[in-house]
Order: structure tokens, then C-alpha cells, then sequence
């Protein structure tokens, strides 16, 4: 049975996402420049050895659960990991909706936007984040602690657990927290649920 932390095959395909292939290389060389084995990663970050080697060679496709733990190791958020990825040579002020970094989670039905123009430098970022009906998605820990995070629900119903306190949403609502523990996101359904994060770093 697949833990919270691993990764699904990239599909039925032989061959791997690109976006994965991206990922993989990329987690690579974060792990090269601090130059940790995958044994002090893994002790590092509570995510198996092997499944950190098959996310570096693109033959599992990282959860977010998974991505959550390893931007925490490496003290960056999902949003300037993912536009790492995308590798774009310079900082953009405007990014078109069809041009917007788009990222997913297959094993548990979340996908991901990132709507904000991606700069390392800035302090603020805005995603745009899907879940499918019932969708249930536990991070252990944030990616930066004390992160701000403010989430209003466009679309659906959205359940957020954060610091043991549950927060039902409804469309319209609007949710602000400080991260320091564990947070839980869950779309109880009977609709998908849509709703957009702003993301402050302390």
C-alpha cells in the first residue's frame, strides 16, 4: 500500500512526464548543492530513500504531501520550486492564464496553479488551487514555518484543519492563518471544490 509521503507511476505510458522529468532533476541538484546523500535526505525530510530516488529518476510522480516535505528541507515554497521547473531566464511582471504554471497531484485530486509571476525575490505569491470531491490532502508540517496563508473559497465547500481547529468554508468565505504545524485540506464534496490561496512569507 502507497504512505502519504510516496509518489504514483507517472501512468500508464512508458515514459515519464516531462514536468516529472523536470521535478526529478531539479530536486536532484538541491540535494547536490547542500551535498547530502540520499540517506541524510531521507533522515532529513521522513521520506523514504527509495522513494527520493525514484522521484529524482521521474519513475514516481511526487505527491504534494511528498513536495511539502521537501520544499521544508530545502526552505522554499511549492510556488518558487515549481517555477524553478519551469526555468524562466528572467522575472516576468505578467504571466498570461494559458502561459500560468499548472501542477498536479493524480494520486489525491489536487491540482494547482500558479497564478502569481514567479520571483524568488518577492514575498507574496497567489495560487489557484482544485480539489476533486472528496479530495483529502494532510501536510505534516509548512513549507516555511510561520507562513501566512490566506484562502478564499470560490467555488464548492472546503474543509481546512489547522493547529486541531477544523474551518468549514463555503463559497465566499475567506480563511487566514499563520502555519507553524500540520494542516489538512479536504473537499467534502458533493461539488469540486476551487479556491485561491495568497501565500506571505514571514
Amino acid at each position: 500500500m502507497r504512505r502519504d509521503d510516496e509518489g504514483v507511476p507517472p501512468g500508464g505510458d512508458a515514459r515519464p512526464d516531462p514536468v516529472d522529468v523536470r521535478l526529478g532533476a531539479r530536486l536532484a541538484e538541491l540535494r547536490a548543492e547542500r551535498g547530502w546523500s540520499l540517506g541524510e535526505l531521507a533522515e532529513r525530510s521522513g521520506v523514504s530513500r527509495s522513494t527520493l530516488s525514484r522521484a529524482e529518476r521521474a519513475e514516481i510522480s511526487p505527491t504534494a504531501a511528498l513536495l511539502n516535505r521537501l520544499c521544508a528541507v530545502h526552505g522554499r515554497t511549492m510556488s518558487r520550486l515549481l517555477s524553478e521547473v519551469e526555468a524562466e531566464a528572467e522575472p516576468v511582471p505578467l504571466v498570461r492564464a494559458a502561459d500560468q504554471a499548472v501542477w498536479e497531484d493524480r494520486a489525491s485530486g489536487f491540482v494547482r496553479r500558479s497564478v502569481s509571476p514567479p520571483h524568488a525575490g518577492l514575498r507574496g505569491e497567489l495560487v489557484e488551487g482544485r480539489l476533486t470531491a472528496g479530495a483529502d490532502i494532510a501536510y505534516d508540517r509548512p513549507p516555511v514555518p510561520g507562513l501566512e496563508q490566506h484562502i478564499w473559497v470560490l467555488d464548492g465547500r472546503l474543509e481546512v484543519t489547522a493547529q486541531d481547529t477544523e474551518h468549514r468554508l463555503d463559497a465566499g468565505d475567506c480563511l487566514r492563518l499563520r502555519v507553524w504545524g500540520a494542516t489538512r485540506f479536504r473537499c467534502p464534496g458533493p461539488r469540486d471544490a476551487r479556491y485561491a490561496l495568497a501565500v506571505v512569507l514571514p
